[in-house]
């Protein structure tokens, strides 16, 4: 009994019920990035007092946004790991295996002791929970998302679509929000003493919530079942690699300018601001917040165009709003409260319309055979090169060439998306017949 309380499956149909999916999903994805965001929260305001107190403050940042990056160097390496265990030994071992080292990660860096108790190996500890955090990543790939999508109405794809995407500003929000209350009401010494380690005790606990959640669906025979009917099998890599190579590095850039807004919106402005205005970080984490809600918005949004529009067109409109946003927002953030919040609220609007589509924007391409593990790849390199080192470019032209220069990197990123996007239409790799379809019932009920 407990077993077939996963989901509502109907599996003569092979179809199930993306209601119960999305639940799963979002569950996830939330748990993940709300621990993305208590580490990238805690790289701006924490790290480099805590970490590099002998570099000033701009350079000791600069540090800590290296370190920040390992996560997405590691991510496809903890694909590849943990793939094989998929394969070997099932889906429920995989996952258990890579939250149970990302808890450890994570807690392991609230433990952290500091540069004046340890030196240099305080650095070392901490890329070395960064790292595990990114392998970690790589292995939580459940492979729900692919399956929700695969079990969506035809006409609904769209909005389906945006449903993982929600998970992002939700767990922006919770870390925040947890951030805000701590830097707000202790003092200084307190909050760099102990204060800031409480969020990433509320990270680890997540997680375990989190692993039940998605083991009491993806672990279940009805469920195992469903992904070997969808053919959402984990592949070789190196095979993955070899077949369907070309499209991954496509499916990683198409989503380019969607995944540097995100750093554009969410770190880097709080390093901006924290290293180079009088504001305290928990009156911006609050103005982080109320971006989020509207970034929230944004992606439900999202998914109403792209299935009256198509997914293509979406974000291809996105991305070349995205390019006008990158040469001229940026300033913003030295306009006061004003300007930043002006700077959060269109950044967060943006964000949610083309995020809220860019995940698996080429998956559908992908051979059956090598679909699972190839929309794992492109996700990792997505972010690898469109995240990953955002916050580190961005903090390092602004701060040599002025806040006008930090747009560079978001503008390279809507270039990357327009000419991935063209070059998908060119080989015929996007997905003509969902937009088709998506317009079809739309059209024959007006």
């Amino acid at each position: 009994m407990t077993e077939r309380d996963g989901g509502r499956i109907d599996l003569h149909q092979g179809h199930a019920n993306p209601a119960d999916i999305a639940i799963g999903v979002i569950i996830g994805r939330t748990s993940e990035f709300f621990d993305f965001f208590v580490y990238a929260i805690a790289s701006v305001i924490v790290f480099p007092r805590l970490v590099f107190p002998y570099a000033d403050p701009l350079t000791g940042t600069l540090y800590s946004f290296a370190i920040f990056a390992l996560a997405f160097i590691a991510r496809p390496f903890g694909t590849w790991i943990f793939t094989a265990i998929d394969r070997n030994h099932g889906k429920g071992v995989k996952l258990t295996l890579a939250l149970f080292l990302l808890g450890t990660s994570t807690v392991a860096i609230a433990f952290l002791p500091g540069y004046e108790t340890i030196g240099a190996a305080s650095a070392w500890l901490l890329a070395l929970g960064r790292i595990g955090q990114g392998l970690a990543w790589g292995g939580a790939w459940d492979g729900l998302a692919s399956l929700l999508a695969l079990n969506a109405p035809p006409h609904r794809r769209g909005w389906y679509a945006m449903i993982p995407q929600l998970g992002a500003p939700l767990g922006l929000i919770v870390a925040s929000g947890l951030f805000a209350f701590f830097a707000g009401n202790l003092s200084a010494e307190d909050f760099f003493g102990w204060g800031w380690r409480y969020p990433f005790f509320v990270a680890f606990a997540i997680n375990v919530v989190a692993l039940f959640a998605r083991l009491r669906m993806v672990a279940t025979p009805d469920y195992t079942n469903l992904f070997e009917s969808r053919d959402l099998q984990p592949a070789s890599v190196v095979d993955t690699v070899r077949h369907e190579g070309r499209n991954i590095a496509i499916g990683a850039f198409a989503p380019l300018a969607s995944f540097a807004l995100f750093h554009m919106v969410t770190v880097f402005p709080l390093s901006w601001v924290f290293l180079y205005t009088n504001d305290a970080p928990a009156r911006f984490l609050v103005i982080e917040i109320i971006g989020a809600v509207f970034g929230i918005a944004a992606i439900v949004a999202s998914g109403l165009i792209a299935d009256r529009v198509g997914r293509t067109s979406l974000l291809i409109g996105s991305a070349v709003a995205i390019a006008a946003y990158s040469g001229f927002a940026p300033q913003l953030l030295d306009a006061g409260v004003v300007g930043e919040t002006v700077y959060m609220v269109l950044g967060f609007v943006l964000l949610g319309l083309s995020f809220g589509q860019s995940s698996g924007a080429i998956a559908s391409v992908f051979s059956t055979t090598y679909r699972y593990t190839a929309s794992a790849l492109t996700s990792d390199f997505a972010w690898l090169f469109g995240a990953g080192f955002a916050p580190l470019a961005a903090l390092v032209l602004a701060s040599n060439f002025g806040l006008i220069s930090a747009g560079a990197y978001l503008l390279s990123g809507a270039v990357c998306t327009l000419l991935a996007l063209t070059l998908s239409r060119k080989r015929g790799m996007h997905d003509d017949r969902t937009e088709v379809a998506d317009r079809a019932p739309a059209q024959s009920s007006s």
